[in-house]
């Protein structure tokens, strides 16, 4: 029976274009959910849209997130050594977007008409329409190819709405299922 998939195992050469498109295919299978990760840095507002988000600790409490190294936020966030990621809600595909183009303004501009507000720890702006807020300063880094990931020790957090979160799958902006009131925590 064939599926119509090629299921093929692949070894992933960086000069390959065919296997970094597949592998991004496949990667894409797994569901995210999205992020806009801020900083301040000379009185300056900065953010970008960030699908690489994990915690990665709960003593001390602890978040990862994964930026290009020719990202303007990865430097900027070097630089200030702190930063926040707002969890997107499910209603905030435009705002995923917006953040998302690089040719947005820069600066304050960039945020013009996006409610925010500065987090207490880092004064990095947290979209008030998101779902949680991770105020950070950044404990670590480690290189990661052609990204870096930033570790963040989390100083202040925030549950902003019980919304749905958005989430990133097959390349595809899209609500998480709602949730249910009665949430347990798990392991």
């Amino acid at each position: 029976m064939s599926t119509g998939l090629d299921t093929a195992p692949r070894a992933a050469a960086p000069s390959d274009e065919a296997a970094r498109r597949s592998f991004r295919r496949a990667a894409g299978r797994f569901p995210t959910g999205v992020t806009v990760i801020t900083t301040v840095l000379d009185g300056e507002p900065h953010g970008t849209t960030v699908n690489a988000f994990a915690t990665a600790s709960m003593d001390p409490l602890m978040i990862l997130v994964a930026l290009g190294r020719r990202s303007r936020l990865r430097e900027q966030i070097l630089r200030s050594g702190r930063f926040a990621a707002t969890v997107l809600a499910a209603h905030q595909e435009r705002d995923a977007r917006w953040f998302a183009d690089s040719a947005r303004p820069a600066g304050a501009e960039g945020f013009s008409g996006r409610p925010w507000r500065p987090a207490a720890h880092s004064g990095a702006p947290v979209l008030l329409d998101g779902v949680a807020s991770f105020d950070c300063s950044l404990a670590a880094t480690c290189p990661a190819g052609d990204h870096t990931v930033l570790i963040g020790r989390v100083e202040a957090f925030e549950e902003l709405s019980q919304e749905p979160a958005l989430l990133f799958s097959d390349s595809r902006l899209v609500a998480c299922p709602a949730q249910t009131p009665d949430r347990t925590e798990t392991a």
